[in-house]
Order: C-alpha cells, then sequence, then structure tokens
C-alpha cells in the first residue's frame, strides 16, 4: 500500500503509524459490549462519551478512568457513525452476540497498528501449537526494536495475546494455543467490507490478509457469503467462475469515490 493509499484509507476509517492502545489494554471486548448494549444503534459520538464519562455504563471507578476508556475506545473503534468502519460494526453487531468477538477484532486491526503487526505471526502458528508469551514478545521485539522495556514488552504482549483469545484465534488461560476461528455471516461480511474498502472486488475479496483470518476454505467462505446475501447483509453473485460482492447503503456516494480511487494505488 503506498503513501496515498494510506492517506485514502485513512478517509475511510483506518489508522496508521507506530502507536495504539495495545500498548495498554486488550481491543475491550466486554467494554465495547456493554457500551453497544447500552446505547441505540444511531447512538452518536456525544451519545457514547455520555454514556461512558457520565453515564459511567463501563463500571470504571473514577472519572480519569472513564475518560482513559474513553480514549482508547475511540481510538480502536470510533464510535462515531460517520465512520465507514465503526458504521458497519454498528449495523452488524446486535444481530449475532457470537460473530462480536471476530467483528471487534476486524475493526481493532484496522485501527491499531500494533496489534496489526503481530497478525502474520498469529497465521503462522498451525492449530493446536503452543503460542508462550515470550514468542509474542519476540514478535513484537523484530517489529519495534529497542521500542519497549523488558517490562512493557512483557504488558504489551499480554495485551495483544488477550485480543487473539478474546477473538478467539487463541486458547488458554496462562498457555496459549493456536485455534481455529468460529464463523458466521455478520463476521465475513465484516471480513469482506474490509477488503472491498481497500479497494478489492470479485474474487480478489476472498484472498485479502482479511479472510486469512478466518481459517476456512473457499468453498466455505462462499457459503458464508452466501447466506449473508440471503439475510440482506450484502449482494453476493458467483456464476460461471465470476464473483460479485456489494454493499447497498453501506457507504456515502463521497465514500465510496474515494473507495474507487484506493482501487487505483493499492
Amino acid at each position: 500500500m503506498t503513501l496515498d493509499g494510506q492517506a485514502l484509507r485513512v478517509r475511510l476509517g483506518f489508522r496508521f503509524g507506530i502507536n495504539g492502545p495495545h500498548a495498554a489494554r486488550t481491543m475491550m471486548l466486554d467494554d465495547l459490549r456493554l457500551l453497544l448494549g447500552h446505547t441505540p444503534a444511531q447512538a452518536t459520538r456525544a451519545d457514547h462519551v455520555a454514556a461512558i464519562v457520565d453515564g459511567n455504563v463501563l463500571g470504571k471507578p473514577t472519572r480519569k478512568a472513564r475518560e482513559l476508556a474513553l480514549r482508547h475506545m475511540t481510538t480502536l473503534y470510533a464510535l462515531d457513525l460517520g465512520n465507514p468502519l465503526f458504521r458497519a460494526l454498528r449495523r452488524l453487531w446486535s444481530l449475532n452476540e457470537a460473530a462480536q468477538p471476530l467483528l471487534a477484532l476486524a475493526v481493532a486491526l484496522a485501527r491499531d497498528p500494533l496489534l496489526r503487526g503481530t497478525q502474520t505471526f498469529i497465521l503462522q502458528q498451525a492449530a493446536g501449537a503452543a503460542v508462550p508469551r515470550e514468542a509474542m514478545e519476540s514478535c513484537l521485539e523484530s517489529t519495534h526494536p529497542h521500542r519497549f522495556s523488558p517490562a512493557s514488552l512483557k504488558s504489551f504482549a499480554q495485551n495483544v495475546a488477550g485480543s487473539w483469545t478474546a477473538a478467539g484465534l487463541l486458547s488458554g488461560r496462562m498457555r496459549k494455543s493456536r485455534t481455529m476461528v468460529q464463523l458466521h455471516p455478520e463476521s465475513v461480511t465484516m471480513l469482506l467490507f474490509l477488503g472491498y474498502l481497500e479497494g478489492r472486488t470479485g474474487q480478489r475479496l476472498f484472498s485479502s490478509d482479511w479472510m486469512n483470518l478466518t481459517d476456512s476454505s473457499l468453498d466455505d467462505l462462499e457459503a458464508l457469503a452466501n447466506s449473508a446475501s440471503h439475510r440482506g447483509l450484502l449482494v453476493f453473485m458467483s456464476a460461471g467462475g465470476v464473483k460479485e460482492v456489494r454493499f447497498p447503503s453501506f457507504l456515502t456516494p463521497e465514500e465510496e469515490r474515494i473507495r474507487q480511487e484506493v482501487s487505483h494505488v493499492i
């Protein structure tokens, strides 16, 4: 992805750089569930701020803790319907609780470069393989050499492992091992949409890095996409080896124009 492509993707809700909430937190799945469970689907960013800071919907002990949680959650998820990623997340969130962990992970990966930097390492692990904290620390040190102290690196590795565990790609409390994620039409819709925002169309949507999170065959992914299409989550058509995937009403005309620009610079 070129710098121009990154700038366009930022306008579609992605984040880049070297910093992210996982230096201090996990992807905050439980907090996200609390927030979205107590706010309506049409809630504005101001509504989310009020719910977290004034209403203390997350049950934090102090106002400072509430404000810090708000900052991290805003970085991870935007909490603003003007952001295409959060708008898609909110659209799909309440449809299937079982899909929520992967929905949250997908958006967190798109918005936290620290978490995103561990994706290749996690996906390289075979099913059932042990994933010790020290291995995660080595991965983080290799991508961010000399950036973190040993104590910070340990905390960072624990946070990242916590998010991958919450999403279902790791299991275990103290000793982590690689597991295969459980897929649902809603989560596949989100993963396809992320690839679509990056300018992909048709068959190329099924071979993006986002779809690598699924551990699934192309036939299984197409079956889930077809199920999502029948539920009205997206439009999926496949005939004669040609695939078409569309996301009606997911993007504004301006956002669609930006997405088309992205397709020319990837």
